[in-house]
């Protein structure tokens, strides 16, 4: 993979920072990580689901995430 000298370097620093052994365990934690990431068009289209859900009464009210449980 070819980068800038000054983006190599950058990579460097945070992989260390990080406490990653090397720089390619780095860049694998960080593509893993992309995999979790939802998309803007996907966020956007649960949010107006949610909004739907809840204007047609099928939200459930509560004072705290442990009310759930």
């Amino acid at each position: 993979m070819s980068v800038p000298s000054k983006t190599k370097k950058l990579i460097k620093k945070r992989a260390k920072l990080n406490g990653f052994a090397s720089v390619s365990a780095y860049i694998k934690f960080l593509v893993s990580e992309d995999d979790d990431l939802i998309s803007e068009d996907k966020l956007m289209a649960e949010v107006k689901q949610a909004r739907k859900d809840y204007r047609e009464g099928k939200a459930i009210e509560t004072d705290s995430i442990e009310d759930l449980l």
